[in-house]
């Protein structure tokens, strides 16, 4: 009896889902068991009417979706990415696995990052940098870096650490439940000094702060719409449980022989999980924050940042595309990767905006204003030029670039941002000059484009001075700022006949994250006093004189005493005089490109940048 009960159940299931009219009552004899073979069994019967159950219901729920009404707000595509994207977050956080990459896209990433003939020491460089604090108590605050290569993705974290820890530090027990509306968040334009006190920090704000920056960094190369988080199929499911130390052991375990040699040993142990809820994210990067932590965990933040931006939309970010984003010969984080962390775009260059070269071709810059900043010693060499937007970001927290390492620059007080009078002229006549710039950051313009800056800027120049600036056929930044600082104001120049406007003194911090001999922190042995290895903070202190070069301050301040009988220059000079005799290192070269003719000077050994 129950088998033939089943057997009318399953059939009047099977007739309610192939019918469009509302289903016939049950009856006491069914009609259509001619359906079945004769010769078929009854079990064979039963699991034959399964199937042709489930392929009418399937075929039933697509006719209802397809006759479903459109949504007046949403396109078919919109809907559907909508729906897929929520199925795959439902699915991740049911089995708690992320989705393989298909072996196409695992390829292009393989290929877009190393390229095709990275070697395998830089492969193990990136497959052996964990995100992780620094255990010294001096410099607790910021992530250490053991291999070479990496430091692009550990500095540009590190900035945006800061940013939390220094400027936000009571938000950071807080749920990040309305990130979206936080992520360009900006204090009152008043003036705020964070503390200097860094070893403070817990380890849960430190570890929060960690969370929140990898989570805004990966949004921005979302646009702000989602973000994909890749782990580790060989760990991602089995440290969820487990506690402290014990976490460790697992991904120790599980990551023993692991290597990523190419692309198809990418594809079986990467996974990934997409989200459009920061919310959710936040707390899937605080459940997996171990596996960032681990020796894979800058290369899977990386790849966590090129997905969330789109394989396709890295490539169009770019000038060249063919070539690798981890550059050879040392695998050091090209300025791409660099860029795609600060602005969320994969762009090339460091400029403002857009170069156009004709003929329908333009190098791409950045093109909005940023959290965190960039500097580059490449600039005070004359190689680049780095637009407003990365020297002036929302926070006083810049990344600096030499010729082979990242390191982090910030202040704590934000009036280091502040211009005054001088400083905002300066600003504008330069952003002038530079928008007619298409010397690739040469600091050179032509005659026509000259004439366009002078009217932007209502700079009324002498004939002779113009026509000693046009006679070459183009102009040159530095002998056109030297006219402009010899101007009277009412013509638009930037002569002080005081010369006490545009001095500042400030302090700037620098964080170099690589484990190198610190001399001041040797310890004493048996044998001898032995360096320790340990990332390295340096305290610079930071004058602008008021004359608007360091020759010219220098200059009054040594032929003050012989104008007794003058009692306002001897008073400029005693004001113009540095603190201190300058000390010279590369990362002042770097300072001075953000505030010209600063002099640095700082105790102990000189900050390294390299």
């Amino acid at each position: 009896m129950a088998d033939q009960q089943e057997e009318e159940d399953l059939r009047m299931a099977l007739r309610m889902s192939m019918q469009n009219s509302p289903p016939e009552p049950k009856r006491s004899k069914p009609r259509d068991t001619a359906i079945l073979p004769a010769t078929t069994t009854p079990e064979e019967s039963r699991q034959l009417q399964r199937e042709l159950m489930a392929a009418a219901a399937e075929k039933r729920m697509l006719a209802a979706a397809k006759s479903a009404p459109p949504s007046s707000s949403q396109s078919k595509n919109e809907r559907s990415g909508d729906f897929e994207m929520k199925e795959a977050e439902k699915k991740a956080k049911e089995v708690n696995l992320g989705n393989e990459l298909s072996d196409k896209e695992a390829h292009q990433l393989f290929a877009m990052v190393f390229g095709t003939g990275v070697s395998k020491d830089i492969l193990a460089q990136w497959s052996n940098q964990g995100i992780r604090f620094s255990p010294d108590p001096e410099t607790s605050m910021g992530l250490v870096q053991h291999e070479g290569g990496p430091c692009g993705v550990l500095a540009t974290i590190q900035a945006f650490v800061l940013k939390h820890l220094l400027f936000f530090p009571d938000e950071l027990g807080k749920v990040v439940a309305n990130m979206p509306q936080n992520l360009n968040s900006r204090r009152s334009k008043s003036q705020y000094v964070a503390s200097n006190n860094f070893s403070a920090f817990t380890e849960d704000a430190k570890a929060r702060a960690l969370v929140k920056s990898m989570s805004e960094m990966l949004f921005l190369c979302g646009n702000n719409k989602r973000a994909v988080i890749a782990t580790l199929s060989v760990i991602s499911n089995g440290i969820e449980g487990s506690e402290g130390s014990s976490k460790d052991v697992i991904i120790a375990q599980a990551l023993e022989g692991l290597s990523i040699e190419s692309a198809s040993d990418l594809q079986k142990v990467l996974r990934v999980d997409r989200y459009t809820s920061p919310t959710s994210a936040f707390k899937r990067l605080e459940a997996m924050i171990p596996i960032f932590q681990s020796r894979m965990g800058a290369l899977l933040f990386l790849i966590s940042a090129l997905l969330s931006r789109g394989l396709d939309c890295v490539q169009a970010d770019r000038d060249d595309p063919s070539q690798p984003l981890v550059t050879a010969p040392f695998g050091h984080a090209s300025q791409e990767i660099v860029n795609l962390l600060l602005c969320g775009q994969a762009v090339p260059n460091v400029f403002d905006g857009r170069m156009d070269l004709g003929g329908g071709m333009f190098l791409k810059g950045i093109s909005t204003s940023v959290e965190v900043g960039f500097l580059t010693l490449l600039e005070s060499l004359n190689f680049c030029k780095v637009g407003q937007n990365l020297k002036c970001p929302r926070w006083p927290i810049w990344v600096v670039g030499s010729e082979s390492h990242y390191t982090v620059l910030f202040a704590l007080d934000t009036a280091v941002q502040d211009e005054n009078e001088l400083e905002e002229r300066e600003s504008q006549i330069r952003k002038a000059f530079d928008a007619q710039d298409q010397s690739g950051g040469g600091g050179f313009i032509s005659v026509e484009a000259f004439h366009q800056v002078l009217r932007e800027t209502s700079i009324r120049l002498p004939s002779e001075k113009l026509d000693s600036l046009c006679n070459s056929g183009f102009i040159v930044w530095s002998e056109f700022w030297q006219v402009i600082l010899d101007l009277d104001k009412n013509l638009g120049g930037l002569k002080d006949s005081t010369g006490q406007m545009g001095r500042k003194i400030f302090d700037l911090y620098h964080f170099n994250g690589i484990a190198k001999s610190d001399l001041n922190g040797s310890q004493a042995t048996a044998e001898g006093e032995t360096p320790v290895q340990r990332p390295r903070l340096t305290k610079l202190r930071v004058s602008v004189p008021p004359r608007w070069t360091p020759e010219e301050f220098m200059a009054d301040a040594a032929v003050a005493p012989g104008n007794a009988g003058s009692e306002s220059s001897q008073k400029d000079a005693e004001v113009a005089k540095p603190e201190q005799p300058p000390q010279h290192a590369p990362l002042a070269d770097c300072i001075r490109t953000r505030w010209p003719r600063a002099v640095c000077n700082w105790i102990g050994d000189p900050p390294s940048i390299v």
